[in-house]
């Protein structure tokens, strides 16, 4: 089956793509593409999917970078292809030939490019990332390698929306603590839950750190269980464990 790839004309023409999970060689539970190295999926099937991936992108699978997911602002500056992958949440490079990715199943896959200065950037942005701080972050890195943030284009990707997103009033509290304005992110609905708005939270951080030209794919990983992974979805079913989705952008082939 062919892989399925969001792209967004923002990004373009650079190679890039938010990738559903149709297309893949995982069976199961992680039917599809699921490129998670760090779910219970077959080690060999999953090396398969991502090599797919990095022939989407151009690369060899040793130049699909990523990083060890934390929920961090931890930010790499990616220089070379290496086997090394450090605890960090986002990675940015000026160098041709090296794609970067992260990893989701409801968080924000976040896709960075300033086409003028040849810097691109992805981050992974859960709540907790996006709160303290790893979208500015990740510009701040960005702008080390010579972009300028009037010029860098940000998408989000396929992210959980806010229909599919409630949480209970300790987490509400915990962002209005942080920055009253944050309120606005949060429905009440029953029982004094909340729904709460993640892409619309990453946008207004983008846009509040001086981005431009910033905006979200609108496709809910919760809902369209066809073509994404839900880390909720896949708790709310109480199965044993769920795919990660993968993001990727890159340069172009090396000079």
């Amino acid at each position: 089956m062919t892989l399925e790839i969001i792209t967004a004309n923002s990004l373009a023409p650079l190679r890039h793509g938010f990738f559903t999970r149709r297309g893949g060689a995982s069976s199961g539970i992680f039917k599809g593409l699921n490129c998670g190295t760090g779910s219970s999926d077959q080690h060999d099937v999953v090396t398969i999917n991502r090599t797919r991936v990095a022939n989407e992108m151009g690369v060899s699978l040793a130049a699909l970078m990523g990083v060890h997911q934390i929920h961090s602002t931890e930010v790499i500056t990616v220089t070379r292809p290496t086997t090394n992958r450090p605890k960090a949440d986002a990675l940015v490079t000026a160098t041709p030939g090296i794609a970067l990715s992260v990893l989701t199943a409801d968080c924000q896959p976040v896709l960075f490019a300033d086409h003028e200065a040849g810097v691109i950037g992805a981050a992974h942005a859960g709540w907790k990332g996006a709160l303290n701080g790893i979208l500015e972050e990740t510009l701040d890195a960005m702008e080390a390698l010579g972009a300028d943030r009037d010029n860098i284009h940000v998408v989000i990707g396929p992210s959980i929306s806010q229909n599919a997103y409630e949480v209970g009033p300790e987490f509400f509290e915990n962002f209005v603590s942080e920055n009253p304005s944050f309120a606005q992110f949060f429905t009440l609905c029953k029982n004094d839950k909340f729904l709460f708005d993640l892409p619309a939270l990453g946008l207004h951080i983008l846009w509040q750190a001086g981005v431009k030209s910033a905006e979200w794919t609108h496709h809910c990983t919760y809902a369209d269980t066809n073509r994404f992974y839900s880390y909720r979805r896949a708790t709310h079913c109480k199965e044993a464990d769920y795919g990660r989705l993968i993001a990727a952008i890159t340069l172009g082939p090396a000079g």
